[in-house]
């Protein structure tokens, strides 16, 4: 069979439960890549629900055949959509640094830890700043996210101080990471999260940059024990959902039509609506008396604001160069729509 005729087991039920059946079969199947495994609440609580959405809204005309395994690297995804490898992909800007330096004010130091209204603030920048950029060219975006704010996580010891970074090695999903750790005297070691585990085991890392979710989807809750908790993120790590841009005009207008009218705001929202769903549920797991939450200093405070403020000057000339008409005025713009959203 070739790739575009392989229904995975989740795609089948999904056509069956709907009411599809073999009277009824779908016009276009979409493939989509995701690289985390089925039982991650990616894949079951945004991926499976937009999927069905998806059917429902065009009444069966288009599926989404998630595959059983991702068709390349978590860094590869965006490439895979757009080059038609896969028609829907989903994947970490950060970890394509140099190609998505447009994006990278969402991922400084106090962006915001309310992912829900992180991820609708991200996407009204994104229609209003950075549609039309040529980073994008060959996508149609379906919807953007951010995770409510990326802290260090370490094995044996609390982070309180710059002094207690000195050193110690930490895994780091991209530059801006990287930067902050190195600003604080740690030692960035590079790989995606997916990683950590294999990296802790062996003794490789002593610690690793992550939101609180990840540290119990990733399976890391044995491994790091001890959680400095940065007010309003140390970081943040910008993600989309794309399809392939020809696929995406191959569709017929009344489905494109009901596809929009799901995705964009719609599913930047239910991304979000599902980080924070984790982060209270990893919370709520960690209250066992084996984690211990801290605080940072003043001193580590005013050392991460130090380094976000570099970051952010030298960002607005490289996002200049990245086509972006007033960097500032785009982040501006995000902050406000973040304080808005996320206000009581």
């Amino acid at each position: 069979m070739t790739l575009k005729t392989t229904l995975t087991t989740a795609t089948l039920a999904l056509c069956l439960g709907l009411g599809f059946g073999a009277a009824a079969h779908a016009e276009t199947a979409l493939t989509v890549s995701s690289w985390v495994p089925q039982t991650h609440f990616i894949y079951t609580a945004i991926l499976v629900p937009y999927a069905e959405s998806i059917a429902t809204a065009t009444e069966g005309r288009v599926t989404l055949n998630i595959m059983p395994a991702p068709l390349g690297a978590p860094p590869q995804h965006f490439e895979l959509a757009r080059t038609g490898v896969a028609d829907i992909t989903w994947g970490n800007f950060t970890y394509e640094p140099e190609r998505f330096t447009a994006m990278w004010f969402a991922e400084f130091p106090f962006v915001g830890t309310d992912a829900e209204a992180s991820s609708v603030a991200l996407w009204r920048t994104y229609e209003a700043y950075l549609a039309d950029n040529a980073a994008f060219d060959g996508v149609h975006m379906l919807g953007v996210g951010l995770f409510g704010g990326g802290q260090i996580h370490h094995g044996d010891k609390p982070v309180i101080t710059p002094e207690d970074m000195a050193n110690q090695k930490v895994r780091i999903g991209g530059p801006i990471q990287a930067r902050i750790m190195e600003s604080l005297g740690a030692v960035p070691v590079a790989a995606p999260a997916t990683k950590a585990y294999e990296l802790l085991e062996g003794g490789v890392i002593d610690a690793s940059l992550h939101s609180v979710e990840s540290v119990m989807n990733f399976r890391l809750e044995e491994a790091l024990t001890q959680h400095t908790i940065v007010p309003n993120g140390l970081y943040d790590s910008s993600f989309f959902i794309v399809m392939n841009e020809a696929k995406w005009q191959s569709l017929d207008e009344a489905d494109r039509t009901a596809i929009a009218a799901i995705s964009g705001e719609a599913l930047s929202r239910l991304w979000g609506q599902q980080f924070n769903a984790q982060h209270e549920k990893a919370m709520a797991l960690f209250a066992d008396g084996t984690h211990t939450f801290n605080e940072p200093s003043p001193e580590l405070m005013a050392a991460i604001t130090a380094v976000s403020d570099t970051m952010t000057a030298e960002w607005i000339d490289a996002a200049k160069a990245a086509g972006v008409a007033d960097p500032a005025a785009m982040r501006a713009a995000y902050l406000a729509a973040y304080a808005a959203l996320s206000a009581p």
